[in-house]
């Protein structure tokens, strides 16, 4: 111990009859001090760990936990399990100093030891399976993997909304196992519900595709098999429900712009019309909040129109809070708020004020240190009030609290390292490859093969032998590969050559011996495509073509090829494969996504006909020169004619593609009938309600009340369709069902057509399948006018099964009361 100098001068008012130096060492007055400490802290509680839940205790308001560390746990009434969450949270958070609450608003939040409330990290992720992408998820030894599904856009293709949830179902089930044995956290940030707007896009492996509602969809569908405790029923109160693990829908709002041409998602500015906003780049948000009742929402690293999505109030209190009634916290994409600063340097705003401007605007939860740097100066220079800071830790212990972090949740507390890796969740992993997977041509039914007559193979090409490739991004480490090697090797001979060096393929120097194994083999299957190097995170491409010498190696390969090719594309984003497709050698044509860790599997149940292939595309493959007309910065959905750009995606691009939005084929036949008849809908209005005028073309018809505004309308209205599917062909399998809505002729500005529902069924040879549909009539037949506005207009709506040739008509007409 050093001995202190201390001078120390004596108040004026000092009794004059006592006199001290006003100089004197205190030295033996600290040895005073530092022995009556160490007397206190012999008696004092015992520092607690702030890590040991769930390493060492299941649940933070465990009594053992309390009593070893002793504190008085019936003390503290955030423990006290009888009081409605909110009460609980506000308790807990009225028991930190100001310093100790900003740093509970990092992912990394450090927990406050002295009141017993362990650390917490806040990021993981589960995009297709649980990933140690983030701090809060990690694989060892105890648990070495987890399974690992088809990326989402391969599960997208499938159209099957019952395997979406399940796979959600086995992913929180791992991840719910992997929390009891201390190597996961509870909050997992996905899915990816961007809208793929763009063909170039880097991201599109991780979202459903380029259609709003199936985006939604998905989201709904997968955010229930996360989120939701089977046998619990909703409560009245929302924020008292139960979850299972805590799904996040990411990015919010309008980023579909990673690096392209060194134009970058931390600096780009969307410009997003209304008209879009609502119509395309916030309705998978608003499904997911409304009908999948999500804990979280991540705003994006982007501007839209001027201002960061993480401090837009309008964007976050205004319309997810409020508008759509979120019950949960809104996170950033990690280090926005930085990026903010840094990159978009909006307003100039210093660390201080912007990280009061976000949290104002409704932002919860850094993923960064921001908050814990630089928010406790900002509430000191009266930047903010510590009231926001409470209101947005509530947000967050009160989702902690649903998960059971802090009470536990018995209906999990048996999973452990046996519900990890099962060999039913990875089957469950090769039925979503299965059934994402798309045929694109079949000529003359020469799949499936017959392995009797087809007994030796040539597998070519740089995905031929793909293990990593086929796990995508934020992918974990998967219970085993099954390459696409592996997979045909049980069914057949194999001489494998790969053709090209890498993905990239930068020359021919392993052409040679890739042309004489297909000379001498019974078939010959190609498998080319793209992989992260191409289009990933941070990495959006520049054309929609094969990379490198792919399209010369296919070329040179099937030129030889003893037996039929059959051409397999590994990609996310369309490629324009016109070159193949047209190519009368080439004989079939599958595209796989990236199929996970069981990818060669189910590939090779494909081909030789142990699975029918049902699924569709989910995006629209372009043909090359489609980058050439319009930039990817150019955020209209609509066609731009004063700048002769295209529009985009199926609903408003009408030039010739490669393949369509919805295209697959089957190895058997369907044949569509609907029994419902054309009808009619007419919806009676009070006498003060108005009509609202629309564009049409000059020869358009025009009813006297052209559209009404929903949010005057109840939109009790419904209907009904009735499909029945006939498997006319000699082989049974799964059919999709999609059904698109076709607005009144003549409205200038509006959609082609609309997906509004869609099922896939499965169909026996010669059997039928009766398949209904229920539709709100607002929903489902509903535009977006320029101004922003969301009608239902008047006049004959068509209602389609798959294409025009199988549609009824619907009728809407207003009325007035009389």
């Amino acid at each position: 111990m050093l001995a202190i100098k201390y001078k120390y001068r004596f108040h004026p008012s000092f009794p004059s009859g006592i006199t001290m130096a006003k100089d004197f060492d205190v030295m033996y007055l600290a040895y005073f001090i530092s022995f009556i400490a160490t007397s206190v802290a012999i008696t004092a509680p015992l520092q607690l760990d702030p890590n040991d839940v769930p390493s060492k205790y299941n649940y933070v308001c465990e009594p053992p936990r309390f009593l070893n560390q002793g504190l008085d746990m019936s003390k503290l009434t955030y423990c006290n399990s009888s009081l409605p969450y909110e009460v609980r949270a506000a308790d807990l958070v009225a028991r930190m100093t100001l310093g100790e609450k900003v740093q509970q608003l990092n992912d990394q939040a450090t927990g406050v030891p002295r009141i017993g409330l362990p650390q917490y990290k806040w990021w993981s992720e589960a995009l297709h399976g649980v990933s140690n992408i983030g701090h809060g998820t990690w694989f060892d030894d105890l648990v070495p993997g987890a399974t690992s599904f088809p990326t989402v856009i391969l599960l997208a293709a499938s159209f099957n909304q019952s395997l979406w949830k399940n796979i959600g179902e086995v992913v929180s089930t791992e991840a719910r196992a992997m929390y009891n044995l201390g190597r996961s956290g509870l909050t997992f940030w996905s899915p990816n519900i961007n809208v793929a707007r763009d063909p170039r896009w880097g991201r599109i492996t991780e979202t459903p595709g380029e259609d709003p509602f199936v985006v939604g969809t998905y989201a709904v569908n997968y955010v229930r098999g996360l989120q939701d405790v089977e046998g619990v029923k909703n409560p009245k109160d929302p924020n008292s429900r139960p979850l299972k693990i805590s799904a996040c829908c990411k990015h919010y709002a309008a980023y579909d712009v990673d690096n392209w041409r060194g134009i970058d998602r931390y600096h780009f500015d969307a410009k997003v019309t209304e008209q879009d906003m609502l119509e395309t780049f916030l309705r998978p948000f608003e499904m997911c909040v409304k009908d999948g009742d999500v804990s979280s929402v991540m705003c994006s690293y982007n501007r839209v129109d001027g201002i960061p999505t993480c401090a837009d109030p309008n964007l976050l209190k205004g319309i997810v809070r409020r508008d759509w009634r979120f019950h949960g916290y809104i996170v950033a994409d990690c280090d926005s708020i930085e990026v903010m600063v840094n990159d978009h340097k909006w307003l100039n705003d210093t660390a201080e004020e912007a990280v009061a401007q976000v949290l104002k605007a409704g932002l919860d939860l850094d993923c960064g240190d921001y908050y814990g740097k630089y928010l406790q100066n900002s509430v000191m220079q009266g930047k903010v009030l510590e009231a926001d800071i409470d209101r947005s830790l509530k947000y967050l212990y009160v989702v902690l609290m649903r998960l059971g972090f802090f009470d536990g949740n018995p209906s999990f507390a048996s999973l452990g390292k046996n519900d990890v890796c099962s060999p039913k969740h990875i089957e469950l992993a090769t039925e979503a490859a299965r059934e994402g997977i798309v045929l694109l041509k079949n000529e003359n039914g020469t799949l499936p093969l017959n392995p009797t007559h087809f007994k030796s193979l040539a597998l070519i090409g740089p995905h031929a032998n793909a293990t990593i490739a086929m796990i995508g991004n934020y992918a974990g480490i998967p219970c085993q590969y099954v390459s696409p090697l592996d997979g045909f090797s049980l069914v057949s001979e194999v001489k494998y050559e790969r053709g090209c060096d890498s993905v990239a393929c930068k020359n021919g120097s392993f052409f040679a011996p890739a042309m004489e194994a297909a000379k001498n083999t019974d078939a010959t299957i190609l498998f080319v495509g793209l992989d992260l190097s191409v289009e990933a995170e941070s990495l959006d491409r520049v054309d929609l073509l094969l990379p490198g010498y792919q399209t010369e190696l296919v070329n040179n390969v099937t030129e030889v090829s003893k037996g039929p090719v059959i051409l397999v594309i590994m990609s996310a984003g369309g490629i324009d494969i016109s070159f193949a497709k047209n190519n009368p050698k080439i004989k079939a044509i599958l595209w796989a996504g990236y199929p996970g860790e069981q990818g060669g599997h189910a590939i090779a149940d494909i081909v030789f006909g142990k699975h029918n292939p049902g699924g569709r595309l989910p995006i629209t493959w372009y043909e090359a020169d489609y980058v050439s007309k319009v930039p990817m910065t150019s955020m209209p959905l609509r066609p731009v004619d004063s700048l002769g750009y295209p529009g985009r995606t199926y609903k408003f691009f009408n030039g010739s593609t490669v393949y369509p939005f919805g295209y697959g084929l089957s190895y058997t036949k369907f044949k569509y009938d609907i029994t419902s008849k054309d009808m009619s809908l007419n919806i009676t209005l009070s006498k003060y309600q108005q009509c609202r005028s629309l564009n049409y073309t000059n020869e358009a018809y025009v009813k006297p009340c052209p559209a009404v505004i929903l949010d005057d309308l109840t939109c009790k209205d419904k209907f009904s369709l009735m499909v029945e599917v006939q498997n006319i062909g000699d082989m049974e399998g799964s059919d999709v069902i999609i059904v698109y809505s076709k607005p009144p002729e003549g409205i200038i500005g509006t959609h082609f057509k609309q997906v509004i529902g869609f099922q896939r069924v499965y169909v026996s040879t010669t059997k039928r399948h009766m398949v209904s549909f229920t539709f709100n009539a607002c929903k489902s037949l509903r535009i977006v006018d320029s101004a922003g506005y969301s009608l239902l207009p008047s006049g004959r709506h068509t209602i389609m099964v798959g294409d025009v040739a199988t549609s009824i008509s619907i009728d809407v007409a207003f009325s007035w009361q009389l």
